[in-house]
């Protein structure tokens, strides 16, 4: 098998910390965070019983769903190990998805980390949105890390990992 960034890998470490941060905020009655499993069909399995080829059932929607303080809130975990993240990493159903989630009154979002800096941000939908309707209008099919809001930095404090409660209420804050 491959190193750490092996295909099969990816998000493995972001998704580890945010599921050991989610239960930390469970645990302080800040946020109930969960998992949103990925719905998959085996096709065959060895002879322990584990699967070795499966099939996607349906499109997946978000990485997380939950409520904080509550607040409604989903958001998808990204990883990139460059300053430019290609739309294509974020799906159509997954913007509908958030959108839909924000109509409801939800707050719908992306978690970030650029593992070449060891940085992470969270990443409103309104700048996903302008991302988005800009590779839609022939523009760029990317965005870079000079276009993520720096003030939405999250930050590592104590057992939270990744403590993006702190950016969710300067979003709350400014809408």
């Amino acid at each position: 098998m491959g190193g750490f960034n092996a295909h099969g890998l990816r998000g493995s470490l972001l998704e580890d910390m945010l599921n050991r941060t989610n239960e930390s905020y469970r645990r302080k009655g800040l946020a109930l965070i969960q998992k949103v499993p990925t719905p998959i069909t085996p096709v065959s399995m060895n002879d322990n019983k584990q699967i070795t080829l499966a099939y996607f059932e349906q499109k997946s929607t978000v990485d997380y769903i939950g409520a904080v303080q509550g607040i409604p809130v989903c958001f998808d975990a990204k990883e990139s190990a460059t300053d430019t993240v290609p739309l294509q990493n974020i799906h159509e159903h997954q913007i509908d998805f958030m959108n839909d989630f924000e109509r409801q009154g939800g707050i719908a979002f992306i978690l970030l980390m650029y593992t070449n800096r060891d940085e992470l941000y969270y990443v409103p939908l309104s700048d996903i949105n302008r991302f988005w309707n800009r590779m839609k209008e022939g523009g760029r099919k990317s965005f870079t890390y000079d276009e993520v809001d720096h003030s939405f930095s999250v930050a590592r404090k104590g057992e939270y990992l990744v403590h993006y409660l702190e950016a969710l209420q300067r979003d709350l804050d400014r809408r």
